[in-house]
């Protein structure tokens, strides 16, 4: 018997297009109408040059070059929501050997992948809450919780891979920290505020691949979404896919051999007041197969997000209520709806600016 590594995502595909009873003609007429959120045959989408940042500024003996740093972090993290690093610490020689293991890990017979455990149980595929092929995501992944890395259990026949991903999880996290406290200290707090708060149980390392898709460059490798925590630091090879929105407008992110990708989340630009955006992204689903690992810079569940000034825009929730909130919006709608569930009008603002001048008498 030949088994197969990849899942079956072209019959999950092919079973929502006929249970929407979509044909090929209506499918290019919803795509040219559907606010920009598929990617039309025949257009060429814009590539473009996120915003480089050298961190070897942040060593430099020089305060006025450690400034600069900083603030084209802060200006990157406002303006555009995303950025890349270069000389960010994590060696090619790590990044290498990552890539290597997570490649075999995925060669493993999808029915092995899909039932025997590995890494937490954390395996997924394709979106299960998917009604219609625009809600569909044509990729698979592991979803590990950092406090289950070290864990041999979790690794099964794969037990070379413990090393290396607990290496490269340690860095991507020293990393996502440091980033993370200069933004805070730019808006005037310390770094302990999330350091108090961001917990090893709720920050994730995701291993994702995109297996080569042979129906269409319109399908989604990973649907339009926004990343609910902190910070995003994604490590992606070079056949490219990503896409974000800059001006309203989708754009292809151009990949880059030595950097790595910073991308702010719901929570900060909650925390931050909107001076950082966390910006809709997605991955398009390409002929050639795509691997990527993403770092989620996450508070424990039962952290309270205010944000850091007066008046503020969004209401007080916890983390734990945000992911509720958006896991039961996902599955009304086939949408994460995001931070606008959590805005204040104006008179909420006012009453709840009364109340953060109370707390502080």
């Amino acid at each position: 018997m030949i088994y197969s590594s990849s899942p079956p995502l072209l019959d999950h595909y092919g079973a929502l297009l006929r249970h929407s009873k979509t044909t090929t003609t209506t499918l290019q007429k919803t795509q040219e109408c559907n606010n920009g959120h598929y990617f039309n045959n025949g257009v060429v989408m814009e590539e473009c040059q996120l915003p480089l940042i050298d961190l070897n500024g942040l060593k430099s003996h020089d305060m006025w070059e450690q400034a600069e740093c900083v603030r084209a972090i802060s200006k990157a993290s406002s303006e555009w929501g995303f950025f890349q690093v270069v000389n960010h610490g994590i060696s090619p020689e790590l990044v290498k050997r990552m890539r290597e293991h997570q490649m075999k890990l995925f060669e493993a017979p999808f029915e092995h992948k899909a039932s025997s455990r590995l890494l937490n149980n954390s395996y997924k595929w394709g979106t299960p809450t998917a009604t219609r092929p625009n809600q569909f995501s044509w990729s698979e992944a592991f979803h590990i919780p950092l406090t289950k890395i070290s864990d041999e259990s979790c690794y099964g026949e794969f037990s070379s891979l413990r090393e290396v991903t607990e290496e490269f999880a340690s860095a991507m996290s020293n990393l996502a920290r440091l980033l993370a406290g200069i933004l805070v200290e730019n808006l005037g707090h310390h770094r302990q505020v999330l350091e108090d708060i961001c917990e090893e149980s709720t920050c994730f390392l995701r291993l994702n691949h995109y297996p080569a898709c042979p129906v269409s460059s319109d399908i989604f490798g990973l649907v339009p979404h926004t990343d609910s925590g902190f910070l995003t630091i994604l490590c992606q090879d070079q056949v490219g896919g990503l896409q974000l929105m800059k001006d309203s407008k989708w754009v292809s992110v151009k990949p880059n051999q030595e950097a790595l990708i910073v991308n702010i989340g719901d929570l900060f630009q909650a925390w931050s007041n909107d001076v950082y955006k966390s910006v809709e992204h997605r991955v398009m689903a390409s002929k050639m197969e795509r691997f990527s690992v993403a770092y989620f810079l996450c508070p424990s569940y039962d952290s309270l997000i205010g944000s850091c000034r007066e008046p503020s825009i969004y209401r007080d929730f916890t983390f734990r209520e945000y992911r509720m909130q958006v896991q039961e919006d996902v599955k009304k709608t086939g949408r994460k709806v995001g931070l606008s569930r959590f805005l204040l009008h104006d008179q909420d603002q006012s009453m709840h600016t009364r109340v953060m001048q109370k707390r502080q008498l």
